[in-house]
């Protein structure tokens, strides 16, 4: 047993102290910080999948309304009665709706009226007003008769929250009942108002029923502020509007017109119907009729009820005036009407030529038009869009009206049949809407690309005078002086320049964009369901192009530091050194010139500047070197062309 006695022994001895060996000094971990990494995007889900497609388990709700109104032209004053028929189609149980109240931003202490100067364009110039709400009940729940029961709400702003009777369970219905009033406003924040003409008040209406705000898989309720400078996010649905305005009126509005053996003479009637099938224009009310009593039905009464009806549209508008010029034109069984006031520009009798160009270009080179008329209004707004319709301010003309035309009706690819958020992400319709107008221009023109449009040059003027702001910025956000540069001209300058010089081939583009408006028609896309439609359908990785433009103010700068040769015993090789300072890199067009005149244009491809922003370029010339020009063509919005250009002493 000794063996045991030993162990136990050398058991109980004290355990001697070894020293540890240091540990290896590791490095820094440090993430990739490169302009080239991944762009972090939301996680991809069955709703909305990591390709930029809606996913198999895509939900929207739908909002249907019924609504009958009248216009009293002595207080300016609408009133009307709403029946709104709301579907959840969400996987959740809502026990309130958020209403939007557009109107009350002109009340006196609304927060649109304490951010913006009385006199600011998305302002009301003084005016106060917003609606009185005179009764919102429940009608329906769940297929369910439920009588008309009050609704308690709470009032916060341009937002009303509508609490419920009982639950709306997914799949479930509301059916809302709601009466209101409000008075027009003169100025109604460029978007919407009245003017007065010598033949009477030209009136142009949106913004102007209460309407369900949307409840989405992305943020739930979307119940940002009306503030003016932002637009707006809008569910689909059917639209059932009846107008009831002063018998001499005409009326124009989102649809198609239910009654025109009512509020149409038979002339008239006649000569929309000669319009439809015409490629030029055709007079419904010439110039010599208007206000003339034979252009409005005879009998008895001193009103008329317009009846409309609109299908699957995010929003409803129109227009009524006693003192239109009417014409109209046709193209592929959609209704060209053009309608304003005698006092107009001159050039507005070529709008219904302007919009029926507009309509047929967007149509064959981007979506096919999905309705029965596009209309477009002179009046008091300067440029404003709708379903079907659009506002343009009656003092532009010619080429104005017509880049303010081609601008309001691209609105109808972007966002009402895209239907992004405007208020959060309005670079996603003002910005794409900015860049198909520049296809628009040169198509109707045939000239270069309109000025303000997708131009390198002018954008590198402003970026280098930081006139700039991210177009991730929501609109309310960006500086009132820069939101033209932000959402409009700087987004479209960046797909122009994704197209004619990243990509560089613009049928593989123009199948991708059009993929994107394809999977998106009737939803509600986000940021990164664009980025990675395009990436998906383009087959390539554009993070750091979309990091660098839409996410921060990064600049273009590309440089030619020397250029040197080298010579071994292969022969002689002319090294040219390009560097990138600028934060955004791009791919490299270089122009080279030899001693004998002669020029090569060299492509490289963005990836040169993967491993820093310095590069090499190395080839075997016959000839000498005497100039090396980056992009002479001037296809980048360069900051700093100075840099641009080697030439041999």
């Amino acid at each position: 047993m000794l063996t045991n006695v030993l162990v136990v022994a050398a058991l109980q001895q004290p355990v001697p102290t070894l020293a540890r060996p240091p540990a290896p000094t590791l490095p820094i971990q440090v993430g990739d910080t490169s302009q080239f990494r991944r762009l972090a995007l939301p996680t991809p889900t069955l709703i909305r999948e990591g390709s930029g497609r809606p996913g198999p388990r895509y939900w929207q709700q739908r909002a249907d309304y019924t609504i009958h109104a009248s216009l009293d032209t002595a207080t300016h004053t609408i009133a009307a009665s709403e029946t709104i028929r709301y579907t959840n189609n969400s996987p959740d149980t809502l026990t309130y709706l958020w209403l939007q109240l557009d109107q009350n931003i002109y009340r006196a202490a609304s927060r649109g009226a304490a951010i913006n100067p009385t006199d600011a364009r998305f302002a009301g110039s003084g005016f106060e007003g917003g609606y009185t709400i005179q009764y919102i009940r429940a009608v329906r729940r769940a297929g369910q008769a439920a009588g008309k029961i009050p609704l308690a709400t709470a009032d916060n702003g341009t937002m009303l929250r509508v609490d419920l009777d009982r639950p709306l369970a997914p799949g479930g219905r509301a059916e809302l009942e709601l009466g209101y009033r409000f008075e027009v406003p003169e100025h109604g924040s460029d978007r919407m108002g009245r003017e007065r003409f010598p033949g009477g008040w030209l009136y142009e209406v949106a913004e102007w029923y209460p309407r369900l705000a949307v409840y989405d898989d992305v943020r739930g309720w979307n119940t940002e502020q009306y503030l003016g400078q932002g637009e707006f996010y809008l569910e689909y649905g059917d639209f059932d509007v009846a107008l009831t305005v002063p018998r001499s009126f005409v009326v124009a509005a989102t649809g198609t017109l239910l009654n025109p053996l009512e509020v149409l003479t038979a002339p008239q009637r006649a000569r929309l119907a000669q319009a439809l099938r015409s490629d030029t224009t055709v007079a419904v009310i010439a110039k010599t009729e208007v206000g003339q009593t034979f252009t409005r039905p005879a009998g008895p009464g001193p009103t008329l009820t317009w009846h409309y009806s609109a299908k699957n549209v995010r929003d409803v508008a129109w227009a009524a005036a006693p003192n239109f010029i009417w014409d109209a034109s046709g193209y592929a069984g959609v209704l060209i009407q053009s309608l304003y006031p005698p006092e107009a520009n001159a050039g507005w009798a070529r709008s219904t030529e302007y919009a029926r160009h507009s309509i047929k270009h967007y149509s064959e080179k981007w979506l096919r038009y999905p309705y029965p008329t596009a209309i477009n209004i002179g009046g008091p707004v300067g440029g404003m869009e709708y379903p079907m319709i659009v506002f343009c301010g009656h003092r532009a003309g010619d080429r104005n009206l017509f880049g303010v035309t081609t601008h309001e009706l691209g609105h109808e690819w972007f966002p009402m049949i895209v239907g992004s958020n405007e208020r959060l992400y309005a670079w996603m319709d003002e910005g794409f809407n900015s860049f198909i107008n520049i296809y628009s221009g040169l198509a109707f023109y045939h000239d270069t690309v309109p000025p303000g449009r997708g131009s390198a040059s002018q954008w590198a003027a402003q970026a280098a005078a930081g006139r700039d702001q991210p177009p991730m910025l929501a609109a309310d956000r960006v500086n009132a002086g820069l939101l033209g540069n932000v959402e409009y001209f700087k987004p479209a300058t960046g797909l122009y320049l994704l197209r004619q010089h990243i990509i560089g081939d613009t049928t593989r583009f123009d199948a991708a964009f059009r993929e994107y408006i394809r999977r998106w028609a009737y939803k509600h896309p986000t940021p990164a369901d664009f980025f990675r439609s395009m990436e998906d359908a383009l087959g390539e990785d554009l993070s750091w192009f979309w990091r660098g433009w839409f996410y921060r103010t990064d600049v273009v700068d590309l440089a030619v530091d020397s250029v040197r040769v080298r010579q071994d015993s292969s022969g002689t090789a002319t090294r040219v050194f390009l560097s990138s300072p600028g934060a955004l890199p791009m791919p490299v067009d270089l122009r080279v010139t030899f001693a004998n005149g002669s020029v090569e244009d060299v492509h490289l491809p963005v990836e040169i500047w993967w491993l820093g922003n310095h590069y090499v370029y190395e080839r075997k010339f016959a000839v000498e070197v005497t100039k090396v020009e980056i992009d002479p063509g001037q296809n980048v919005p360069d900051v700093r062309r100075e840099n641009n250009v080697w030439t041999k002493p």
